[in-house]
């Protein structure tokens, strides 16, 4: 399994509480080591987005895949 298959993996395993929330998550792509994801729903505007993806979806990725600098959300 490459990275980007990892990090596809990891994202469909937090999708479920994402979507208990009201809100989702889309892959984008893996580019120089860094992740770039869409925040869907609820998600793409709540106060705790940044929490979200820094302390959840980002730990979560960097903890199974190190080489990843960083999770980026694109709107």
């Amino acid at each position: 399994m490459d990275d980007e298959e990892k990090i596809r993996d990891i994202i469909n395993k937090l999708r479920p509480f994402l979507i208990g929330d009201g809100g989702d998550i889309e892959f984008v792509k893996y580019e120089d080591n860094i992740v770039y994801i869409k925040m869907l729903g609820a998600c793409a505007g709540c106060s705790l987005i940044d929490y979200t993806l820094k302390d959840g979806i980002e730990q979560a990725i960097k903890d199974e895949v190190p080489e990843v600098k960083e999770v980026r959300n694109i709107s």
